[in-house]
């Protein structure tokens, strides 16, 4: 029987396009994330059971698969933290703590994701700018959720908090904190959830209070 309109078996071309590239995706997260295998196109389509040639109907090569992978982790990070703060009610404190331990569970249940955007990125000299703009991106997110959760509040009559000291301390916080979750990661330190969950969110009170 002719295949009529793209379908296939009951499925559109432009479904199986997103599978594929769905696909591609989840491999290149396992693939890039251990260091006993060499990131290349071949390992990924390798990883996904694809060919080459499904590759290509998806990115225009690799740096563009990795740069979706890095993309795609930080919308994530981003969403998770912002809703687990949302759900933890109007207090600052406790919604400051369920963002950071939101971010963090999200990093202990699939460490690779940490990984591949914090660690394996700096090693990829065509990403490593992607890496810096989703880090300050990160970073204004977090000085205007602060703001927005904490005041600007003066001191002595003083007016409060600029703008501009507001992103200052977003880029403190965010490049602390990617500096604190690449030695996790790699063992240099030892520490538990609970305790960079406490002293990650002592910080950023500590900055914007």
């Amino acid at each position: 029987m002719a295949v009529r309109s793209g379908i296939y078996r009951g499925v559109s071309a432009t479904d199986r396009v997103a599978e594929r590239r769905t696909r591609l995706l989840a491999a290149a997260l396992t693939v890039w994330a251990d260091p006993r295998t060499r990131t290349t196109m071949t390992a990924v389509c390798a990883e996904a059971g694809l060919t080459e040639r499904y590759f290509y109907e998806s990115f225009t090569g690799l740096e563009a698969l990795l740069e979706a992978v890095m993309d795609g982790v930080a919308a994530e990070i981003e969403v998770t933290s912002r809703t687990a703060a949302e759900a933890a009610g109007d207090d600052p404190v406790a919604r400051v703590r369920a963002s950071v331990r939101a971010f963090m569970e999200l990093l202990v249940d699939d460490p690779r994701k940490g990984r591949v955007a914090i660690v394996e990125s700096v090693a990829v000299p065509a990403l490593r700018r992607r890496r810096t703009e989703l880090l300050r991106h990160l970073a204004h997110e977090s000085a205007v959720e602060s703001r927005k959760l904490l005041g600007s509040p003066g001191r002595s009559g003083s007016p409060g908090r600029s703008s501009t000291e507001d992103e200052i301390g977003g880029l403190l916080f965010i490049g602390g904190m990617a500096e604190l979750i690449t030695a996790w990661l790699d063992g240099t330190l030892e520490a538990s959830t609970d305790e960079i969950v406490e002293a990650a969110s002592r910080a950023l009170l500590g900055i914007y209070r």
